[in-house]
């Protein structure tokens, strides 16, 4: 059986709670925190109802090769969280609990946890298991520096609108 690895990355965003949750919950926004090389696309038509049981299908390239993936929500608790799984795509399995936390009066703390697997177990854990922590760890490298820009206090505004 493969072993689970984790990815966790705390964040403190300025805004209320329900204003954060409001621009994690809508899939459509994905895109503007992810790695332009990754060529995200959403492929389930707009506006994606976000709740439980939704799937959600995209295309995005993974070391340079396309790949089409759908997530499914298998928790929603507006405004606290979400959690989304992988019902297809390039992992073993691939679990992401988004947790949001009002710690004061004007910031919220985002918690990320992705417990994750790669396929074709034992064979991926001989060389390629560095390789995707990497790849993981600069992805959300980049989501907390574009996370950072979109929430800044007078850009806060537009990020919840965003489409």
């Amino acid at each position: 059986m493969p072993r689970l690895k984790r990815l966790q990355r705390v964040q403190d965003l300025p805004g209320r709670l329900e204003q954060v949750f409001q621009f994690f919950q809508r899939p459509e926004n994905l895109a503007r925190i992810t790695p332009p090389e990754q060529a995200f696309e959403i492929l389930t038509p707009s506006p994606i109802a976000m709740q439980l049981g939704a799937r959600i299908d995209y295309r995005l390239r993974v070391f340079g090769l396309w790949m089409r993936w759908t997530s499914e929500i298998t928790a929603y608790e507006p405004p606290l969280g979400f959690v989304d799984v992988q019902v297809r795509g390039p992992y073993g399995y691939w679990h992401h609990r988004h947790a949001f936390e009002q710690i004061s009066a004007e910031i919220v703390r985002m918690t990320d946890t992705v417990d994750y697997a790669l396929p074709l177990w034992p064979l991926s854990e001989l060389g390629g298991s560095q390789l995707v922590a990497r790849q993981l760890a600069r992805i959300f490298d980049y989501r907390r520096e574009a996370v950072e820009r979109l929430f800044a206090p007078r850009a806060f505004a537009g990020a919840t609108a965003g489409s």
